[in-house]
């Protein structure tokens, strides 16, 4: 039977988001929906709530996050009722050419729930990222549940769905960081924080963090940095060189997103050395480089899709390691509010105020 559950929705663009009630249906075939116990606070929904993704209104909000299998569908044979699950954006097909090709965390068709949930008037939500998880209960593919250790703290397993993940890989997945390399992360908010710890998870020799932030370049630090610069006082390029013995990083991560730091990235790499960027950029973004620049240092430019993560492969083994005390995945959890404060915490991540802000249910 539907349920009428709390949610947080964005009527329209640029509009403060609401708490509404919503309802949910009961899940088919494929399908599963899971009590929400925490979920974090992305720039992402903010992005959606801004107009930034796309404009089908309104917004379920809502996607990094955790909680308890409540009921599944026919044919789900993945996940049953009581399973503790991080949700997911990146429930694998099996079926297209990445997946066949044995590279299932490229894969090109993701699918999300069928059913649509709405509000009390029948109005169909767009549920960001197919999620949809600033609510009391969701409904997703089945394939978007990765189950996990239950003894791990929902308001930290949660934030493994989106941008924990996003960093960690990006350092670890994309750019294959190794023992001894030196790497630069450019932009130090929850993206590049993560980028930060998974460079030293590594095995990263040099980890040098910038931002134009002193607060999110000490928090940096406490994440694992080694050396640290702000860019709003000092060129980037040439103090990373100037700690790379006149070379630049063997890896630099760009967490913001924007063509001037993407530069920045781009000339702060070795020779040979590797460029990943995981800062999204908006649509109207443009950029520029001589070619021959692109031809003669040579190595990588690449992209980080979610960290370039397997949620099946990644989530659990990245939730052993925070119980065995080596991971601080904690450490990114700056509060936890209710459901009815989102708007309020959007604020202070436009403020640079918090790593994250996470709603627990």
């Amino acid at each position: 039977m539907p349920q009428q559950v709390k949610a947080v929705i964005a009527r329209a663009k640029g509009e403060p988001v609401e708490v509404a009630t919503i309802v949910v249906p009961d899940p088919g075939p494929g399908e599963a929906v899971v009590r929400i116990q925490a979920c974090g606070v992305c720039h992402t929904d903010l992005h959606y709530r801004e107009g930034g993704i796309n404009d089908e209104f309104p917004f379920l909000l809502g996607h990094e996050a955790a909680g308890i299998v409540e009921s599944v569908g026919e044919g789900v044979t993945e996940v049953e009722p009581g399973d503790f699950v991080v949700l997911n954006w990146r429930a694998v097909c099996g079926q297209c050419r990445a997946c066949k090709r044995g590279r299932p965390q490229y894969c090109f068709n993701t699918h999300n729930a069928k059913q649509k949930m709405t509000l009390l008037d029948g109005t169909e939500l767009s549920p960001a990222l197919g999620i949809g998880a600033f609510a009391e209960k969701t409904l997703v593919a089945a394939g978007q549940c990765t189950k996990v250790d239950p003894a791990a703290e929902p308001a930290v397993a949660g934030l493994l769905g989106c941008g924990v993940m996003a960093g960690l890989g990006a350092a670890i997945n994309t750019g294959n960081v190794g023992r001894g390399d030196s790497v630069a992360v450019i932009g130090c908010g929850g993206v590049g924080g993560a980028a930060v710890m998974g460079s030293r998870l590594a095995g990263a020799a040099k980890i040098i963090a910038v931002d134009i932030d002193d607060r999110k370049l000490e928090t940096a630090r406490a994440l694992g940095a080694t050396h640290t610069v702000n860019s709003r006082t000092t060129d980037p390029v040439e103090a990373i060189r100037e700690l790379t013995g006149g070379n630049g990083a063997d890896v630099v991560v760009e967490a913001v997103g924007r063509p001037e730091t993407y530069k920045q990235a781009f000339y702060a790499r070795d020779l040979a050395g590797t460029v990943v960027l995981v800062g999204v950029p908006t649509p109207e973004m443009t950029l520029e480089l001589p070619l021959l620049d692109v031809f003669g240092r040579g190595g990588a430019l690449k992209s980080s899709w979610y960290g370039d993560c397997l949620p099946s492969r990644d989530f659990p083994m990245l939730i052993d390691l925070y119980l065995q005390g080596r991971l601080d995945l904690g450490a990114f959890v700056t509060e936890t509010i209710e459901l009815d404060a989102v708007e309020q915490a959007f604020e202070r991540m436009h403020q640079g105020d918090v790593l994250r802000s996470v709603v627990v249910l």
